[in-house]
């Protein structure tokens, strides 16, 4: 029997926002305010703002067992993005992880989701901004083939640092083919469960 999947890439709600704005303080120095989120999620039309939630089952303690608890599954909030759709192009707005998750390969589970969220709504394009300075996030993206386009003079309101606008071409379906190749091998190594990217968000769902 194969392992239980432990991650689970899905929308966020406002159930979510405790830890996800935890992240981002811990994150950027200039971070989103609940009533941002708040409208990303529940009204936004444009929006797709998702979390990768990471799970693990937890045996009981002796005196938990004597009080009659039984194992339980503590669930935990690792990572997020944020992605807009207009006129064709994804743009990812926003991606970060825990700072004691990092390193294990979560922001390029966040990042291909959204990727993948961008093709099945048939986006010609995804877009994303970086700062210059950041190298580490770079190399993943361009691991995913995006490439520089052009230089964002003063980008960063905390500092005024520039950022690469680097863009993804989906068009081509080669292109489209390696990525689905690295997606599932993705899913593979982490076990994944997707309920972000096939689906249109909740809100949109109820939406007559």
């Amino acid at each position: 029997m194969s392992p239980k999947p432990n991650l689970l890439l899905r929308y966020m709600t406002v159930a979510d926002l405790p830890q996800v704005a935890e992240i981002d303080q811990l994150s950027f120095d200039i971070p989103w305010s609940e009533k941002s989120y708040r409208y990303e999620i529940n009204e936004s039309n444009q929006s797709f703002m998702v979390v990768l939630e990471w799970s693990r089952e937890r045996v009981a303690t002796r005196w938990q067992r004597w009080l009659n608890i039984h194992p339980y599954v503590e669930h935990r909030i690792i990572g997020y993005g944020g992605m807009w759709f207009i006129a064709g192009e994804a743009h990812v707005s926003t991606i970060a992880v825990h700072p004691k998750g990092r390193g294990f390969g979560w922001g390029e589970v966040l990042l291909a989701g959204m990727v993948r969220r961008g093709l099945v709504l048939g986006a010609d394009e995804v877009a994303l901004e970086v700062r210059v300075s950041n190298r580490r996030a770079q190399k993943l993206y361009e691991k995913y083939e995006f490439k520089r386009v052009d230089v964002k003079s003063r980008y960063y309101r905390n500092n005024n640092e520039d950022a690469y606008d680097m863009r993804l071409d989906i068009q081509d379906s080669s292109t489209c083919l390696r990525f689905e190749e690295r997606y599932e091998a993705l899913f593979k190594r982490h076990q994944l469960i997707d309920d972000f990217s096939p689906y249109a968000p909740p809100h949109a769902r109820l939406k007559p």
